[in-house]
């Protein structure tokens, strides 16, 4: 009876070691960093793109009317300050203000003041369209923003470190391994693990990824068709094969991207899934949001490696 109790209490200390380990191991902000860059990327183009007529998009009586939106919203609760103004200079205002957050938050400048405020304005922007225009891209998009609230992202590769160096008398010190970047990355992984799999549950109650053919009804779809791809009718068997493969690794990528030896072969068909998406359906944002989520499983060194060509 002893030994039960000693081999349970050991066995119960070390899954907490383990717990503490995976999520409060002080880790190098590298990829944070990298994460940083690529969505602040992100958010200053999507949000760019609203430019093109930001009158009609987000204006009191624009495409998605603001009494209409209230309907379409009536019994939950949805922020936006676009609610609030009325005046097309004062939106123009907000909106330039908007791009200069992102701006400044993909050089690091005032990084974690940046990170709060842009993922505010992201939100405000997607309550405003929703659900009218709201889309996996824009969730994507604020997902990113809110994780990177979290660490310290401009602790690498950012202005806020250049001008620190520049006001330092001598060599700027390596940034401390944080918890925070640790978390923020944990919480990137385990919500793009969540991600593919209600993705891959909700394929399994479609008929068309049992039989094989929802690849080749996607690639055929004119609608968003930016690549020719009809060939593949002539290999049906390639197309069935591709399909299964999707929802297969959907499914598993929860298990699989944990493990370092499959590590690699899952995030490579995360770059084939998602840049064939981006290639030949047009689909060249969301691909490209879908990829930066998938880099929080790059280890630091391999980020350090990529950027810095340390050895």
């Amino acid at each position: 009876m002893k030994s039960a109790v000693i081999a349970t209490r050991d066995y119960l200390r070390g899954g907490l070691e383990a717990w503490n380990r995976f999520w409060f191991l002080p880790s190098d902000p590298a990829t944070l960093a990298l994460i940083r860059i690529c969505a602040g990327v992100m958010l200053f183009y999507t949000h760019l793109v609203w430019s093109l007529d930001l009158q009609a998009f987000f204006g009191p009586q624009g495409w998605l009317p603001e009494e209409v939106m209230r309907e379409a919203l009536r019994g939950r609760w949805s922020w936006s300050y676009f609610w609030l103004i009325e005046s097309p200079l004062l939106l123009w205002i907000v909106h330039l203000a908007a791009l200069a957050v992102f701006a400044a938050l993909t050089v690091g400048y005032y990084s974690r003041t940046m990170s709060v405020l842009a993922y505010g304005l992201a939100v405000s922007y997607v309550n405003r369209v929703s659900p009218g225009a709201f889309f996996g891209l824009d969730k994507v998009n604020c997902m990113l923003a809110m994780y990177l609230m979290l660490g310290p992202c401009g602790a690498r590769y950012s202005l806020d470190r250049w001008l620190a160096a520049r006001r330092s008398d001598g060599p700027l010190a390596e940034p401390t391994p944080s918890v925070g970047a640790t978390v923020a990355i944990r919480m990137i992984q385990l919500h793009m693990c969540i991600i593919y799999l209600f993705s891959g549950l909700g394929k399994l109650q479609g008929w068309s990824w049992w039989d094989g053919t929802a690849l080749w009804l996607a690639l055929a779809n004119q609608e968003y068709q930016s690549l020719n791809m009809t060939w593949l009718a002539a290999w049906p068997r390639l197309v069935g094969l591709l399909t299964h493969v999707t929802v297969f690794w959907e499914l598993f990528y929860l298990v699989l991207v944990w493990h370092r030896a499959w590590r690699p072969l899952v995030l490579l068909c995360a770059v084939l899934v998602h840049g064939g998406i981006a290639v030949a359906m047009g689909m060249i944002t969301f691909g490209t949001v879908m990829i930066i989520g998938n880099m929080a499983f790059l280890s630091p060194p391999f980020v350090r490696r990529l950027l810095e060509r340390t050895p």
